[in-house]
């Protein structure tokens, strides 16, 4: 919505003769962008949060600046938790529908050329909303959005495989991996990868340079024309070897007093991006806002009258889900970060989970109207809602919570158990409550994208208008993310209520980020090692 009413208008203005219709791949991806940040900043911070301080201590002990330690011991450290960060951002971005659906224009054309990021395009998530509702089931345009999924789950799958390799490949650069034995070991041992060890460095060095030379030429081709791209691609890629021979003869000293200032101004552009997008839809919303508005039903379409279904349909969504998803998703997680052994299977499990971390909702909405709507015989009604919110929900539960209790130190064990505690105890009365900040964030976290999801609820649950609330849980319901969807894409003349319904929902979720917020730092006060 907020792609739709401001990006899209800004991006208009900024680039008058390259955007003909607004609606673009350059404003879809700006707007996932900006939807995945805060999901990888809160996992990463808490990911960087739970190194024990001893490891900073010994590092500047050492005479290494705050940022060498952040750089070399904080991050390495940490890298499992900021690679399921990332994982968890990049599969948000694969899998919205709605967001893109509404900025990206849904032109099944190819763009010309095939980076003109000024293009309409058109993704197989928005394919899949727009096509499923109105196709017959079991005919072949039916099997053959099922196989768009299936490809859109390959890509997911290719994603996680890099991440993990990312993954292993820093752990063995820091001695946290144990490469004996394994094809790359093998292979290390010919003269070619001794050779390709010995000149690592330039060789990735020579990759970055290439990599900025035809991102900069492919940017610039889109503004001028042949040679004049090429020799800005070179003077940026000149600059930027320029730029990193200086830093590599500056002091550490002034590459601390750099980076800090970096770090700080990176800061400052997230959070004026942060208030300019929660400013505006409040400042527009909140003159929408009444009495009214909140406690009575929609009529005339939904032009007048309020959204108090809306309202509470959200909430007992998001009340089923969370009795679903968070036993079944923190217990999981126990069992896999204390329980589980270094096995095959418990791998394949792993791997399981983050694949489904990562899987677009609109997937799970798929499932949840094949299975739950159909083969099960539920309808559209708020118990298959909650299942299929739960089923999306949970494996992100389960990663924070085994990337909170990996992050308790060992020594917090041993001492339990040398005291005659047995395995249970420890982790029911030591290793939980030193990891509840982590998995209260991933648990709220997980939450608060259910609450803003519409496709998953779209095939199962919510009905665009109604008047009434639902009597039992095999009944449809209002939720306000599809109500405001709705209200954008088929009902004309109802900004006012559209941004008072974004400003409700903006509220609900602020609501719940506040509660982990304020859960977070009350573990983590209590919480020293």
């Amino acid at each position: 919505f907020f792609g739709l009413v401001v990006l899209i208008p800004l991006l208009l203005e900024v680039f008058p003769n390259q955007l003909v219709y607004g609606s673009s791949w350059l404003a879809a991806s700006i707007l996932l962008g900006v939807m995945a940040l805060p999901t990888i900043i809160s996992v990463s911070e808490d990911a960087i949060h739970s190194i024990p301080s001893s490891y900073r201590e010994a590092s500047m002990a050492l005479g290494a600046t705050r940022w060498e330690t952040t750089v070399k011991v904080i991050v390495p450290a940490a890298i499992s938790g900021i690679s399921a960060a990332a994982t968890l951002g990049i599969g948000r971005a694969i899998g919205e529908t709605m967001a893109v659906m509404m900025v990206s224009g849904n032109a099944a054309v190819i763009p010309d050329p095939l980076w003109n990021v000024f293009s309409l395009i058109s993704t197989i998530t928005g394919t899949l909303a727009l096509e499923m509702p109105e196709v017959v089931v079991g005919d072949t345009h039916y099997s053959a959005l099922f196989m768009l999924a299936l490809t859109l789950m390959a890509m997911v799958l290719v994603i996680n495989l890099s991440a993990r390799y990312v993954i292993r490949r820093t752990r063995r650069r820091y001695g946290g991996y144990d490469q004996k034995g394994s094809p790359s070991h093998m292979i290390q041992s010919g003269n070619v990868a001794s050779w390709f060890n010995g000149n690592r460095d330039r060789i990735m060095s020579a990759g970055l340079y290439l990599i900025v030379f035809v991102l900069t030429w492919m940017a610039t081709s889109l503004f001028v024309d042949g040679m004049a791209a090429v020799l800005c691609a070179v003077a940026v890629t000149s600059g930027s070897y320029a730029a990193r021979d200086i830093l590599d003869n500056m002091g550490a000293s002034l590459r601390q007093r750099m980076a800090k200032g970096l770090l700080m101004a990176d800061m400052a552009l997230v959070v004026l991006m942060l208030v300019a997008i929660l400013g505006y839809i409040l400042m527009k919303g909140a003159p929408a806002l009444s009495l009214d508005f909140i406690t009575e039903v929609p009529s005339n379409g939904g032009r007048d009258g309020g959204i108090m279904p809306a309202i509470v349909g959200t909430l007992e969504l998001l009340g089923g889900s969370a009795l679903i998803a968070l036993p079944l998703g923190i217990l999981t997680g126990v069992y896999l970060g204390e329980y589980a052994r270094d096995t095959r299977f418990n791998r394949l499990v792993r791997e399981a989970i983050d694949i489904l971390n990562g899987t677009p909702s609109v997937v799970f909405g798929l499932f949840g109207r094949t299975f739950f709507v159909l083969y099960l015989d539920l309808g559209y009604s708020m118990i298959a809602g909650w299942f299929a919110l739960a089923f999306m929900i949970t494996p992100v539960i389960i990663r924070t919570t085994e990337e909170s209790l990996r992050a308790v130190p060992k020594e917090l064990r041993e001492a339990s158990r040398a005291m005659g505690a047995t395995k249970w105890q420890t982790t029911y009365r030591v290793v939980l409550p030193a990891a509840m900040g982590g998995t209260v964030t991933g648990s709220i976290l997980a939450l608060g994208r259910a609450a803003g999801e519409t496709a998953p609820i779209m095939f199962t649950a919510v009905v665009a208008f109604s008047t009434v609330l639902a009597d039992s849980v095999f009944e449809p319901v209002m939720a306000l993310p599809y109500h405001l969807y709705y209200l954008a894409s088929e009902v004309p003349g109802t900004e006012a209520y559209q941004f008072g319904t974004a400003t409700v929902l903006l509220l609900i979720v602020l609501s719940m980020f506040l509660v982990a917020s304020v859960l977070r730092n009350r573990y983590s006060k209590k919480v020293r090692w």
